[in-house]
């Protein structure tokens, strides 16, 4: 490696923080709903809805995971794939009373939507202050 490629050379480990991997748990069931109501008396859940065929969607789950830094006991974290699972879907909007989108992060607290985002509005760093 030359002189200006260390220098210059962004790729370097000491310029970067650490990566911290998002601990998803994957909302498959729509029972899930009750249990996500149940436990946010303890600790707040989010729900990040995601389109696997959104362009948008998917640009605003890479922000996330890159700009993840939360204390993994804070906030459980739900993931859902919004083609896979419509179903799911629907039942988040009715039960927790917040229209359906895409992408969408929802946070549940004591059994109610505290906290709704959608689009470019989604900020991982929202969480730390709910």
């Amino acid at each position: 490696m030359g002189f200006f490629d260390k220098m210059f050379n962004s790729d370097n480990d000491d310029n970067k923080p650490e990566k911290v991997s998002v601990p998803w748990i994957q909302l498959t069931q729509v029972e899930t709903l009750e249990e996500i109501a149940e436990d946010s008396s303890n600790q707040p859940i989010a729900i990040l809805k995601h389109s696997t065929s959104c362009g948008i969607s998917r640009m605003v789950l890479r922000q996330f995971e890159q700009n993840y830094n939360l204390d993994p006991d804070s906030v459980k974290l739900y993931f859902l794939d919004l083609l896979s699972y419509r179903d799911i879907s629907n039942k988040i909007a009715s039960r927790f009373n917040v229209p359906h989108e895409s992408p969408q992060l929802i946070v549940i607290k004591d059994g109610k939507a505290v906290y709704d985002a959608s689009h470019s509005e989604i900020d991982v760093n929202k969480l730390k202050t709910i």
